[in-house]
């Protein structure tokens, strides 16, 4: 039986759904006195558009049975996250207590919708550039509470992950670099106390900047804002030394230009900070 997820699933996505219902449900489910609390019913949610769906575990979680329902109640993922749907597609089905299926059907839609808009807006961007040596990648842009579920619908879209948070990788930026004085100074520091196992990525907007980024060892040099032909002198003189990433403002128009300048990675806020939602609904049948 499918479980809906594309393993391995993000850590402490369970709380994020009981959250996610306590919040909805609250006290109790007013409306549901409308519905004898006997009644079963039966079930789908379906695609209401194309493209990649994400949250297919979650929703079925959601939805699925508690111990004192009737033994005939289920819940079946038709799809798996991950896997590109079109209108009409049907992703989930079962059969449930009437009234707690309706309590926590907009969560589970909620959930759904969300993380295939993240997931559907990746792969756009990673057809973009399909034919170029660029990865996509995202950012820390993400709704609050919700980064390891965006950050797995990214990678359910063919998308890669940047840094998970501030703990695991470094990003020198140019408010750092305006306090610590220069570039050099504040790799030096960042070396001298972050683990030897972390990447450290400066963040710059010129030429010069990136010879003096490169120069001091910098593991990522991030071309933030730069235009193409900046971007394509960068490859040429430093793409053999360190990794590069485009990053700033970067859109379906332009990706492709960007991916075609021969940078290693392009990172995208949009696909966790603006996707247009992927719509499904569920029907009772």
């Amino acid at each position: 039986m499918k479980d809906g997820w594309r393993h391995p699933a993000p850590e402490g996505w369970t709380d994020l759904v009981w959250s996610a219902i306590e919040e909805d449900v609250g006290f109790g489910d007013l409306s549901a006195a409308a519905v004898p609390q006997d009644r079963t019913a039966r079930w789908l949610i379906e695609a209401q558009g194309t493209g990649v769906v994400c949250g297919i575990g979650i929703a079925r979680y959601a939805l699925e049975p508690d111990n004192d329902d009737p033994e005939d109640c289920y819940v079946d993922a038709v799809r798996v996250d991950g896997d590109e749907v079109r209108a009409g597609d049907r992703v989930l089905e079962g059969v449930s207590s009437a009234a707690r299926l309706l309590s926590r059907e907009r969560t589970a839609l909620n959930f759904l919708m969300r993380l295939s808009g993240v997931a559907t807006l990746t792969d756009r961007f990673v057809r973009a550039v399909e034919d170029t040596p660029s990865t996509i990648v995202d950012t820390r842009k993400t709704t609050p509470g919700l980064r390891a579920l965006e950050k797995y619908a990214v990678r359910c879209g063919r998308g890669h992950n940047h840094r998970m948070g501030l703990f695991d990788a470094v990003m020198i930026k140019d408010n750092h670099i305006r306090i610590a004085g220069s570039i050099a100074e504040a790799v030096r520091s960042v070396r001298a106390s972050a683990p030897h196992m972390a990447k450290v990525e400066v963040e710059c907007e010129t030429l010069e900047q990136v010879d003096e980024a490169v120069r001091a060892g910098a593991d990522v040099v991030m071309l933030d804002n730069m235009d193409p032909f900046m971007m394509r002198e960068a490859v040429r003189t430093y793409g053999d030394r360190t990794i590069l990433e485009a990053s700033g403002g970067i859109s379906l128009d332009t990706v492709s230009g960007i991916a075609q300048t021969g940078v290693h990675l392009i990172s995208v806020g949009a696909l966790t900070h603006s996707p247009p939602a992927l719509p499904f609904h569920l029907e009772v049948l």
